[in-house]
């Protein structure tokens, strides 16, 4: 928080001068006065003053034992009993740091009758696996399942937590970091740990519009937390004859005061084939003119049974709905074969399908950045080529 030392303002006006945000006035008694809903707490004030009268007190967590923290949990995210795949990706690149750290790999489960999954998080490298089996978790709810983490990590401790960047991880994993007093670098697209200073994380994300990778450390609190793009990872491999711990925890959801409640779920009947896990994935960009030709990536799609892509052009312009979308923004996929489709190719873009096998662009513009990655490129009016192609296959 920032506040003003009432004794030593003398209403000179120079943190007003240095107020980016227009976020302080002088009051009638000649004392400046700070407008929270407006003040981003960058400093500038505080720096500014010669009498030293403005002051930022920051709260964090205590001075930590880190001799007590240990293990690399993987949040095991599921719906209708399955597992997300990206989960089998968290525990191959949890396994890997687990081993590092000469610590334990865990993953957590939250949910109502999800037992059965235990077994199957062990198969893929889990040694131990922290259950709490509530009706309160049948439907996902950000507090319930926020509470039920934090419970488990004030209680075990764990160095490090890992969840996927999907929906529900970005819904409430910022909220348990928060209950938790500590970091989260989200998005990342690997991690590693820190031999120099040994136990700390290093997560490496895309910034800045994703124009640089930038590592990020969380040095002075635990547990250090990430979330990580799904396809970036190899999964882990499964294996029937590994053996592990199944710890079982009841949590009294009743405690909790929530006033939202799970209406239903609303399924997106527009993807015949999952987006994230196609081998051939379709896409369209600005280069479609409008909504009406987006016809011509879904019969080209259909005629091969591969998934309908977007770029944000093309999903900004209401041609296509967002859960199609691949890129920065959208889903970052790992396919077999990605075609690009009228997609000029910003690095946006690029940081969502680059890491497909096999990359094919078509587009009419030689210059196209696209071409940098395309394996193969074809230049040409998508009008004239595409016609073609689905008659062909047909």
């Amino acid at each position: 928080m920032i506040e003003v030392i009432r004794v030593k303002c003398v209403g000179c006006n120079k943190c007003i001068k240095a107020c980016a945000y227009d976020a302080i006035t002088i009051s009638d008694d000649n004392i400046a006065e700070i407008d929270m809903d407006k003040c981003t707490l960058c400093g500038a004030c505080v720096s500014a003053c010669p009498f030293d009268a403005i002051m930022i007190r920051k709260y964090g967590q205590e001075a930590i034992d880190r001799s007590q923290y240990k293990d690399v949990w993987v949040y095991a995210e599921q719906k209708d009993g399955e597992l997300a795949p990206v989960v089998t990706e968290l525990l191959g690149k949890g396994k890997e740091l687990a081993e590092q750290r000469e610590s334990k790999l865990a993953a957590v489960l939250l949910g109502h009758k999800v037992s059965h999954l235990c077994e199957e998080l062990i198969a893929h490298g889990a040694e131990l696996v922290y259950l709490i089996d509530d009706p309160a978790l049948e439907n996902f709810l950000d507090i319930p399942y926020t509470k039920a983490l934090v419970y488990l990590a004030e209680k075990y401790k764990p160095e490090i937590i890992l969840a996927g960047a999907s929906v529900t991880g970005r819904s409430f994993i910022p909220r348990a970091a928060v209950e938790l007093k500590t970091g989260l670098t989200a998005d990342c697209t690997d991690l590693a740990i820190n031999h120099e200073n040994v136990g700390e994380l290093l997560q490496t994300r895309p910034a800045f519009g994703g124009n640089i990778m930038a590592t990020i450390i969380t040095p002075n609190h635990l547990p250090q937390m990430a979330t990580v793009r799904h396809k970036v990872m190899d999964p882990a491999q499964r294996d029937n004859s590994r053996s592990g711990d199944i710890i079982t925890e009841n949590f009294d959801f009743n405690q909790i005061k929530d006033k939202s409640k799970f209406i239903g779920f609303v399924a997106d009947e527009t993807q015949t084939v999952n987006l994230t896990e196609a081998n051939v994935v379709i896409s369209g960009g600005r280069g479609l003119k409008n909504k009406e030709n987006f016809k011509l990536i879904k019969e080209f799609a259909d005629s091969i049974g591969a998934a309908v892509g977007a770029s944000r052009a093309a999903v900004d312009s209401e041609w296509i709905t967002y859960p199609h979308q691949v890129g920065q923004t959208g889903k970052t996929i790992k396919p077999k074969i990605y075609i690009a489709i009228g997609i000029s190719g910003a690095i946006q873009h690029l940081a969502g399908m680059q890491s497909a096998d096999y990359i094919i662009a078509i587009n009419k513009d030689p210059n196209a950045p696209i071409f940098k990655v395309a394996d193969l490129g074809l230049v040409g009016d998508l009008f004239d080529v595409i016609p073609q192609l689905v008659k062909k296959l047909k």
